[in-house]
């Protein structure tokens, strides 16, 4: 996986370290996993872009992979969305890009957007995958959304969550080493398996209930909103249409150009299962 590119380890705040790949040459790109992901899970498309001349920059997020894992705090702002964005700009102007694009997918969307929201002069383009905004989607939760996306509220919510899930994390994500491919497979296996990482993540989602939720609320009275191009791409075979309709239509009102949108024709893990469909759709958005 990712020939070319060098796997380093950089600090971003006090006590955090991310683990980045890092390969090409060009205008910079950061692409943010979701849960329970790891950079990996990029391996087709960031060699993609990486050969049409962009800068490709993949971390592991704070408490995922084998990034930084601290314990979470009692007002969860450790692991929300805007720690994390602060790590991503620190993370791009460590390797020496003021301003860089940026794809999230699933949790890692949320992390892009409220980069692009916080940081506006940073952003060139966003790229938002399978994701509504934090606050889109809990305010149009309904119980077809809490029967489909219960994880969202034992995660969030239930005491029990990071014991049940640490107690076998393979039996709890089932990852599928055919789907995944091996290489990401077997890094994924490692992250589940290593102290913390089960306790980041259900802080991420913790956060997500709370802290994220008001940080959108705020933004949301303050009338902030992206400046940036922005794409809105979902996985044809998952539920974003069911829950949604035309998920582009829900992101309009948070951004200050017109939206453009695209649907990939795969499950939900849509880098590993279409990842050249996917490369080539965001390509054709970094360029314009």
């Amino acid at each position: 996986m990712f020939a070319g590119f060098e796997l380093r380890t950089v600090g971003v705040a006090p006590g955090i370290d991310l683990r980045v790949r890092v390969g090409g040459s060009g205008p910079a790109v950061v692409l943010l996993h979701g849960h329970p992901r790891t950079h990996t899970t990029w391996h087709v498309v960031a060699p993609r872009l990486a050969a049409a001349g962009r800068t490709v920059i993949c971390p592991d997020l704070r408490g995922y992979g084998q990034s930084s894992a601290p314990p979470d705090d009692a007002d969860h702002t450790t692991y929300c969305d805007r720690s994390m964005a602060a790590d991503t700009v620190a993370l791009a102007a460590a390797l020496g890009h003021e301003r860089f694009a940026v794809v999230g997918h699933d949790r890692g969307s949320y992390v892009a957007y409220r980069t692009a929201l916080d940081h506006p002069e940073r952003v060139t383009r966003l790229a938002v995958l399978d994701s509504v905004p934090v606050l889109e989607a809990l305010e149009r939760a309904d119980a077809r959304f809490a029967e489909a996306w219960w994880h969202w509220f034992f995660l969030g919510a239930s005491p029990h969550a990071e014991r049940v899930i640490s107690a076998d994390p393979l039996a709890w994500y089932r990852p599928d080493p055919q789907a995944m491919g091996p290489e990401n497979h077997a890094d994924l296996l490692r992250a589940l398996q290593r102290p913390g990482t089960v306790h980041a993540m259900v802080a991420d989602y913790r956060a997500g209930l709370r802290t994220d939720r008001r940080h959108d609320e705020e933004a949301r009275a303050a009338g902030l909103l992206v400046e940036c191009p922005t794409l809105v791409a979902w996985s044809r075979h998952d539920d974003m249409e069911e829950l949604y309709g035309d998920p582009a239509r829900v992101w309009e009102s948070w951004c200050r150009l017109p939206v453009r949108s695209a649907v990939i024709d795969s499950g939900h893990h849509m880098a590993e299962e279409a990842g050249d469909q996917l490369a080539d759709v965001l390509l054709d958005h970094l360029r314009r």
